[in-house]
């Protein structure tokens, strides 16, 4: 498994990319950086058979952080959906956790291994934390 930009210890072997894309850059420049290495190095896990979860903050998809980090959170959920259906006949999973501040590393860790287990969700936002309880955000 591939750990790009997300803290914490995975010492799991599993194949699969967990891509983290929080604290970005303010600027365009820095999203689109972002936004390119997540396409390459997805396009190489899913050419590979292997699955995908994408890592953001709730408060980017509420563009609640800046410009940057809401086009990042807001692109990989697009991307995340496209390819879910376009993968919908393969058994290659794509998913997005999106964390509230204060989860826990090891909350983190057990969402992303289930997503990576495959079998369930695909093309799919999952929220961690409280502050969409409630809500119809997605």
């Amino acid at each position: 498994m591939r750990v790009v930009g997300v803290d914490g210890d995975y010492p799991v072997e599993q194949p699969g990319l967990v891509f983290g894309a929080t604290e970005i850059g303010n600027d365009w420049s820095s999203a689109r950086t972002v936004l390119l290495e997540a396409f390459r190095l997805t396009q190489q896990t899913v050419l590979a058979g292997e699955p995908v979860v994408y890592v953001v903050s709730n408060d980017d998809l509420l563009g609640r952080n800046g410009p940057g980090s809401a086009a990042v959170a807001a692109g990989l959920l697009s991307a995340a959906r496209t390819a879910g259906i376009e993968l919908a006949k393969t058994p290659v999973s794509i998913n997005v956790l999106a964390i509230d501040d204060g989860v826990t590393i090891e909350q983190v860790k057990h969402w992303v291994l289930a997503l990576l287990a495959g079998q369930g969700p695909q093309g799919n936002l999952m929220h961690l934390g409280p502050s969409h309880l409630g809500k119809t955000l997605s």
